[in-house]
């Protein structure tokens, strides 16, 4: 680091002399890799330090500090507080996952909470609006009272500065949400790499991990599990699975490959297989559903338009055609070869519905008739209670668990501490019976291997 450079969030080494948020002591900022990690004398990282009192005012706003001056703390809590503070190191989306992210326990994959900033912009309909009146509508996964506390003491911040709580918001401000943030788990399996290559690695996807970071996912994730245990970065995904499905995911390793992958599948150059296991014996002649799908995304699920729609409305789905072909049944179960010509949101799932025969562990879409047919139950957690997948995370858990002992930090202005899980994710999540196997296209072929499931009796 040269004098001269900047820092995260606007910091300058312009002077001579910079200071440390925690003993005041100068600094020799030589090495250090950015604002956030500066080393006090062989001790460990702290958040801050500071170029004068206004560059500590403005050190103390990220970190959540009320002062009143550079004197001693008015009272206990802004004493914790400012403990607390130099405990914490604020993550962005460029801090890289790590191994020591990750946490194993009861054969589930967690990730040790950690700080992190949202960032966000007031759009027009926002506008208007206070800020905590923004955050509890906008964000109902916590209570009122957690917003008005979070702005009190700095954890939310507009344009860079603490507001209080009545601050009506304005178009296009920048909104920064400084929080304690949990990812919620998923299933302990390893993703394990099928091919590399210069420009493609291709993996199998355990079920229940997202592809790539959404919503409440950034670490537990295909895309940051690869960074964090194999190095392998930047990578970016060919095709997507749901965070249920497991099975070949291809990602290309320059943007320019992902481009070149991209055009052949909207060109419909590329032959999609996957298999599932439905419920029933179905029908030993190739089945070709052209039926179309409409998703509802705040239900989360797609129907078929079909049969009984309504002749005089518009049909209000997408154009959806999958072929189904039976590769053998024992009277209870089938073992299905799928290949989705389109690519609707759950297209292969409500396809099987409509056929009368859905995925035999699948509960958003199981019909009522098809619970009757189960004898294996209708959820996802129930259909693999009795199955191998269980003891092979019984077996792959205790080994992991050892290595991940080290405790994590607990954040008292946060909503889910002292809880490792975060509020709603308690009980425990299977993955579906379907599993993509094949992509090929007019000069390449990449293929998964089957799953355990895939084995009838």
């Amino acid at each position: 680091m040269r004098p001269g450079e900047r820092f995260p969030h606007g910091y300058s080494l312009e002077l001579k002399t910079l200071r440390c948020f925690r003993s005041r002591s100068t600094l020799d900022v030589s090495g250090a890799k950015n604002m956030l990690e500066i080393p006090i004398g062989g001790g460990r990282p702290v958040p801050f330090a500071w170029e004068g009192e206004a560059e500590h005012k403005r050190a103390s706003r990220h970190a959540g500090i009320c002062h009143n001056n550079l004197g001693e703390a008015d009272d206990a809590e802004e004493r914790r507080q400012r403990r607390l503070a130099m405990e914490i190191v604020w993550q962005t989306p460029a801090n890289p996952p790590e191994p020591h992210d990750y946490i194993f326990r009861n054969g589930r994959r967690l990730v040790r909470p950690y700080y992190f900033e949202f960032i966000s912009h007031v759009k027009n309909r926002w506008a208007g609006k206070t800020v905590v009146d923004f955050f509890a509508y906008e964000f109902k996964g916590r209570p009122y009272d957690y917003y008005v506390n979070a702005v009190k003491c700095g954890r939310i911040q507009v344009d860079g500065e603490r507001v209080h709580v009545s601050y009506i918001l304005k178009s296009s401000q920048k909104i920064s949400h400084f929080l304690h943030r949990h990812e919620p788990p998923v299933m302990a399996f390893d993703v394990s790499v099928i091919l590399e290559e210069p420009d493609v690695v291709t993996v199998c996807k355990p079920p229940t991990v997202p592809v790539h970071p959404c919503g409440q996912y950034r670490k537990n994730t295909v895309v940051g599990i690869l960074q964090a245990e194999h190095g392998l970065t930047p990578l970016f995904p060919v095709h997507r699975l749901d965070r249920l499905v497991s099975g070949l995911l291809i990602l290309a390793r320059s943007p320019s490959k992902a481009e070149y992958f991209r055009q052949q599948i909207e060109g419909g150059m590329v032959n999609k297989q996957y298999i599932a296991k439905v419920i029933g014996v179905f029908p030993e002649n190739e089945v070709v559903v052209n039926v179309n799908i409409d998703y509802n995304a705040r239900e989360g699920r797609s129907t078929a338009e079909g049969g009984n729609s309504c002749s005089d409305c518009p049909p209000k789905g997408k154009p959806a055609c999958t072929k189904f072909t039976r590769i053998h049944t024992n009277g209870m179960h089938s073992l299905v070869l799928c290949e989705p010509v389109t690519g609707r949101t759950h297209q292969i799932r409500v396809h099987l519905q409509y056929t009368g025969h859905p995925i035999a562990n699948d509960v958003l879409y199981l019909s009522e008739e098809g619970v009757n047919r189960s004898s294996q139950g209708t959820t996802a957690d129930r259909a693999a209670a009795g199955h191998s997948l269980t003891s092979r995370m019984d077996q792959i858990c205790p080994s992991k668990e050892e290595e991940c002992s080290e405790e994590f930090s607990i954040d008292t202005l946060c909503t889910h501490c002292p809880n490792l899980v975060p509020n709603g994710y308690e009980g425990r999540e299977e993955g579906l019976w379907l599993h993509c196997v094949r992509y090929s296209g007019p000069d390449w072929v990449y293929e998964c291997p089957y799953p355990d499931w895939a084995s009838l009796p």
